[in-house]
């Protein structure tokens, strides 16, 4: 259905597609949830725990729970892992930016590419020799399948580095697609010659 648009303009819908959703994703950030991320909530662990603050109304399930005692027992503190040494993002982390980006290149790409298509002669990393590729074996792969893939792997990331909840790539999938859907319904009005518009799931 995209045939109509020419590489700069597929690349121009891309660009803006992914500006919108990181500014959706932020105010939402800045002006409506404003969640601390989970380094800060293992700090509020730590203080009740380690320090006896009762200040921070915390769940008795989360304060017993079996995580807590292991990260304590590993890290001799209840803050939480996380891969970044300079700690996280210091600004809220529901929902996740960089999901929300994710979600909506992927959402237009799908526009632009046909989904079903079968990826032909697909490889993958020898289990023997991770620096070789062998042929695939499995279901066949899809296009839409792979872009699925690639945007949850880019949401999901940021979750195990530490620096995001689970919740946060699932809200900002949600928030992605929404703007790239937006966005390719307002260049669908713009078009004038003959164009029936794009397919997508």
């Amino acid at each position: 259905g995209a045939a109509s648009f020419g590489p700069s303009h597929q690349q121009a819908i891309l660009a803006q597609g992914m500006v919108c959703a990181s500014r959706a994703a932020y105010w939402q950030k800045w002006f409506v949830h404003r969640t601390l991320r989970p380094e800060a909530y293992g700090g509020l662990a730590h203080q009740r725990l380690a320090n006896g603050v009762t200040d921070y109304p915390l769940h008795d399930d989360f304060l017993r729970s079996e995580a807590l005692d292991r990260t304590r027992a590993k890290q001799g503190s209840y803050l939480l892992s996380q891969t970044f040494p300079e700690g996280s993002p210091v600004f809220s982390a529901y929902p996740g930016g960089g999901a929300s980006v994710a979600a909506a290149a992927v959402t237009v790409l799908k526009a632009f590419f046909d989904e079903s298509r079968t990826i032909a002669n697909p490889v993958q990393p020898d289990p023997g020799d991770p620096t070789r590729l062998v042929p695939y074996t499995g279901p066949p792969l899809t296009v839409g399948g792979e872009l699925n893939k690639l945007g949850l792997n880019f949401a999901m990331g940021r979750n195990w580095t530490g620096i995001h909840w689970w919740s946060d790539a699932a809200a900002s999938m949600a928030i992605g697609e929404e703007v790239a859907i937006a966005l390719l319904r307002d260049e669908r009005m713009t078009i004038r010659e003959p164009f029936e518009g794009f397919s997508l799931t």
